[in-house]
């Protein structure tokens, strides 16, 4: 990907999803959500020895984005309760297909696009550049069948973290411990085991807030792998780290300030 290349940094956050466990298991009507997720977890801790639930079954309820093109940083959330669940997909999908931006993620392959495609199919969602393996109707699409972003050793979808393992597991390091070994500062206030009771409480915005700081925290990472492999040099990496800090600071938001402040703390 050239540098000068649209760079699109995605994470999502779901819960369980109640109506579509409702209809599988013609459960009855007078459950509340809470009771129909706790079966359903339940049920999958007796199968799997753990509770998280098949990809299929997680609804999104938000989509965190950092958007780096030419001299802007922007990051923002496509997220429940305003948007439903179809037009969270939609519209992130057309932002690729406005940009067609080099995508980045941490476990994006494992987790984030699989549950995507598997939540688009149910809501109708249309997403052809995403698509491209080289037989689409752009000018370049020729060019997608040598890097698209479905093939795992493709760049135009990078997951840091599949690609720092070396594809490998067994070797995979959590992104708020990695984050916090280099400086930066790791997740705040919530994990992703935390987002279906703050679901439940209300917290929706909390939700968003939370998945922002961690696409920034892969933002960060994604910028020193970019020193790491030669696309920067220590002073443009260095020089791309306070640009971030001074465009966070420019938005004047509470989960910003304590974001910056615990960065202070960890450098």
């Amino acid at each position: 990907m050239s540098s000068h290349s649209p760079v699109l940094v995605f994470d999502i956050e779901t819960i369980p999803d109640v109506p579509g466990l409702r209809r599988l298991h013609s459960l009855d009507p007078v459950l509340s959500d809470a009771e129909v997720a706790e079966l359903a977890f339940q049920q999958r801790r007796a199968q799997a020895g753990h509770d998280f639930l098949p990809l299929h079954l997680q609804r999104i309820v938000a989509i965190s984005c950092v958007l780096r093109a030419g001299e802007t940083f922007k990051v923002w959330s496509l997220a429940a309760p305003a948007l439903s669940e179809g037009e969270i997909i939609q519209r992130f999908f057309d932002g690729i297909e406005k940009f067609t931006p080099q995508i980045v993620s941490w476990n994006g392959g494992g987790f984030d696009l699989p549950v995507l495609h598997y939540r688009g199919l149910m809501h109708g969602v249309s997403a052809p550049r995403y698509w491209d393996l080289g037989d689409g109707d752009y000018a370049d699409s020729r060019d997608f069948k040598w890097n698209n972003y479905i093939s795992r050793y493709h760049m135009r979808h990078l997951d840091l973290m599949d690609l720092l393992a070396m594809y490998q597991p067994r070797a995979n390091a959590p992104l708020d411990e990695l984050a916090k070994l280099m400086g930066f500062p790791g997740k705040l206030g919530m994990d992703g085991s935390k987002v279906w009771e703050a679901w439940q409480a209300g917290q929706a915005d909390e939700i968003s807030n939370y998945c922002e700081t961690d696409v920034v925290n892969t933002y960060l990472v994604f910028n020193r792998f970019r020193l790491l492999r030669g696309e920067l040099d220590r002073e443009a990496a260095l020089a791309e780290e306070a640009f971030v800090k001074a465009e966070l600071e420019r938005l004047n938001q509470a989960h910003w300030q304590e974001y910056l402040e615990a960065w202070k703390a960890s450098a």
